[in-house]
């Protein structure tokens, strides 16, 4: 394991028990940490959801929400708010 690890372990305990992360997405919560250590508590979104897609793309490249952010329906948009939540709040708690 590596500090980056770490960090997506710290992230996953941050979420809320309502989320459903997708399976076999231990990459993604890498990605999660690198936005961690590059943001802090100023991810949003749209980080969340770029992330996400940068991971989809080698997952499912026809994915249909593989689009902008701002192109995303509101209630599509809103499944990537824990997530930036939980790296927000993993930022606060992570040892620096």
């Amino acid at each position: 394991m590596t500090y980056l690890d770490d960090l997506a372990h710290l992230i996953r305990s941050c979420l809320p028990p309502t989320a459903a992360p997708p399976a076999d997405s231990d990459d993604l919560f890498r990605i999660y940490a690198v936005l961690l250590r590059a943001k802090g508590e100023q991810v949003t979104d749209e980080d969340v959801h770029d992330a996400w897609s940068a991971w989809m793309q080698s997952v499912d490249g026809t994915h249909r929400a593989l689009v902008p952010f701002r192109e995303l329906p509101a209630r599509t948009q809103a499944f990537d708010t824990p997530y930036a939540e939980a790296i927000r709040e993993a930022a606060r708690n992570a040892p620096h």
